[in-house]
């Protein structure tokens, strides 16, 4: 959600300070806003909208200062206004705030009684007049930052500077992801390293209920109780270089073309090259005697999980769960003695997710983690982590995460199969095989880019569009609807093709496109017969198969998509990217903003 940048520095902050929330921008804003000091007095420059309405704003006002604080706003509490923008700021404090403040309301009414006067919606302007309140008594700005924080409810990611304090910086987390940057006499904080990626590699990253009191030498940060505590320094591998778009036109679609290659760079720290073994570190799993498997995350990595389903239960016969994060944090599951719980996440820091892993943890759980941040808050939490190697993911709709989520998630149920005996050697040789073909297949499928691109012109002209697979590919066709209502706003259902008749074929007719995922197989004749139906109702079939497939019914349907042939276990790995290509060209040729689609974030911090 909300991105935050803090530069404590010596040279112009704005500048920077720009620079970093361009590289927060794929975390998903509506406004944006950076505030100063200059000479000892707060300044500040906010607009709603794109960044390039704050940069012109900048353009025409420039801010000095060498000491600042930026923001880019995810609406929760209230509209998507100048006036709602952060940094919220007065003559003595300016701040930003990523998270929900739960008990703003209270807050609110108890300062407006002591008679302050609000100027937004925000829940984040009650902090400032808090801080404020608390300076007011005479304390100075770390005690009325601690002060502050004990009186808060809710998840937070904060950053203050304080006027006539140009030698101080204040940052404070609990919920939400924050960082502390070391430079040579200058201090940095950011949301993730990403945003201060050019600035410095040195992070320090905050733990649950920390506060950093920052200075040009150094951090003191302290824990929830106010005790100073030491945090480990870490060298980040991130590099500003990273999130370039190269010669695409979309970090979308350079992200999607970057799947061979990083399905291979993750495939190569778990599959040995020559064994055709799968090698993974002691998670510390029995997985013999491992009663359930509790599978929990949201969104795409939700349905990486659904897909890891079938290869856990058809390949390692292991009993598992499935739930969106957001769903099994309030259900109150009961958990198996001597179970273990899997949550996948890009960034890390999803907090339902988050939220979940605590769950499992008070239950006995073993947990496990699928990340793509390995410095992350979930990562940190978890007894073993099994890191994505898809490097900055920039684009909102998720795709080179999710093809390596995969990648693990297959090669982990392929190591609890060996460790269960249920399947041999020689099987998961074979498997293990038809994974490391993957990289080379998913090359192929990008070939179709232009096919697919004349396809997606006409589904961009629907209003309504069905996806309908079966077996460990079901998964997908909800993905790829997900990915079509996400980047191009049509909308779009998935279902396992079997459903068709027990409702959707009620809203087949000749406007309507189905998109089916079918490889030859032993489920095929099946789901041959559900497109026999579509078509028989005027549906607009678009099939993505193999040779032998679109051999079978390629003359029956309106467009068909040749895939590589390969062993069923690795398919949804593949198809994926087809049903990712088919939604950015429906979404470029409707218009929209692909990278950053309307409403959403890329790292959701907030419930």
């Amino acid at each position: 959600m909300c991105g935050i940048i803090g530069i404590l520095g010596k040279a112009d902050a704005a500048p920077l300070l720009l620079d970093g929330l361009q590289r927060l921008a794929y975390r998903g804003y509506d406004s944006a806003g950076v505030a100063t000091l200059v000479n000892g007095h707060i300044d500040r420059r906010r607009a709603e909208g794109k960044l390039g309405n704050l940069a012109d704003l900048l353009q025409r006002r420039p801010l000095a200062g060498t000491v600042g604080i930026g923001h880019t706003r995810w609406a929760t509490h209230g509209r998507p206004t100048e006036a709602n923008a952060h940094p919220h700021a007065n003559q003595r404090v300016a701040l930003v705030h990523n998270g929900i403040i739960e008990n703003h309301q209270e807050l609110r009414t108890e300062l407006e009684a002591a008679g302050v006067q609000f100027e937004s919606e925000t829940d984040t302007e009650t902090v400032l007049h808090l801080v404020t309140h608390y300076l007011e008594q005479q304390m100075t700005p770390q005690q009325a930052v601690a002060a502050t924080l004990h009186r808060l409810e809710g998840a937070f990611a904060l950053a203050m500077i304080f006027a006539g304090r140009h030698d101080l910086m204040i940052g404070a987390r609990r919920g939400s992801p924050l960082a502390v940057g070391f430079g040579a006499g200058e201090m940095y904080l950011g949301s993730d390293a990403l945003a201060l990626a050019p600035l410095t590699q040195r992070i320090c990253y905050l733990e649950e209920g920390d506060w950093a009191v920052l200075t040009a030498g150094g951090a003191e940060i302290r824990d929830a109780e106010d005790r100073v505590v030491e945090r480990p320094v870490v060298l980040t591998a991130v590099s500003g270089a990273m999130i370039g778009k190269g010669e695409f036109r979309h970090f979308m679609q350079k992200e999607i073309f970057e799947q061979p290659g990083v399905i291979g760079d993750t495939l190569a720290q778990l599959v040995h090259p020559l064994t055709r073994q799968v090698t993974l570190p002691d998670l510390g799993v029995d997985w013999p005697n491992l009663p359930r498997l509790t599978v929990s995350a949201c969104g795409t990595a939700f349905l990486a999980g659904l897909t890891a389903k079938y290869w856990f239960e058809q390949q390692a016969r292991l009993p598992v769960e499935v739930d969106i994060a957001s769903e099994f944090r309030y259900r109150e599951a009961p958990l198996p003695q001597g179970g273990a719980a899997l949550f996948i996440s890009q960034s890390g820091e999803t907090i339902d997710t988050l939220a979940a892993l605590r769950y499992a943890r008070s239950q006995g759980q073993r947990i496990l983690s699928v990340v793509n941040v390995p410095e992350s808050a979930i990562a940190r939490e978890s007894d073993a982590v099994l890191p994505t190697l898809a490097g900055p993911e920039i684009g909102v709709a998720s795709t080179k995460a999710f093809t390596t989520q995969l990648t693990v998630l297959a090669c982990l149920a392929l190591a609890a199969a060996r460790a269960r005996g249920t399947l041999d050697e020689a099987q998961v040789a074979a498997l293990s095989a038809a994974l490391l073909e993957v990289p080379a297949r998913a090359a192929e499928v990008l070939q179709h880019d232009e096919k697919i691109r004349a396809i997606a012109l006409e589904v961009a002209e629907a209003r309504d569009v069905l996806y309908l697979a079966r077996g460990n590919l079901y998964p997908l066709a909800l993905e790829g609807a997900l990915k079509l209502k996400e980047i191009s706003y049509i909308h779009a259902e998935g279902y396992a093709a079997g459903e068709m008749k027990h409702g959707p074929i009620a809203l087949i007719d000749e406007a309507v496109p189905i998109v089916v995922c079918a490889p030859s197989g032993p489920l095929f004749d099946k789901t041959a017969s559900n497109i026999e139906e579509v078509v028989a109702r005027g549906g607009k079939v678009i099939l993505l198969s193999d040779a032998a497939g679109v051999k079978r019914l390629g003359k029956r349907v309106r467009h068909a998509v040749e895939l590589p042939a390969v062993d069923p276990y690795v398919a949804p790995l593949l198809y994926a990217i087809p049903v990712q290509l088919l939604a950015y060209h429906a979404a470029v040729a409707k218009g929209t903003d692909v990278d950053q689609p309307r409403n959403l974030a890329k790292s959701v911090t907030v419930e």
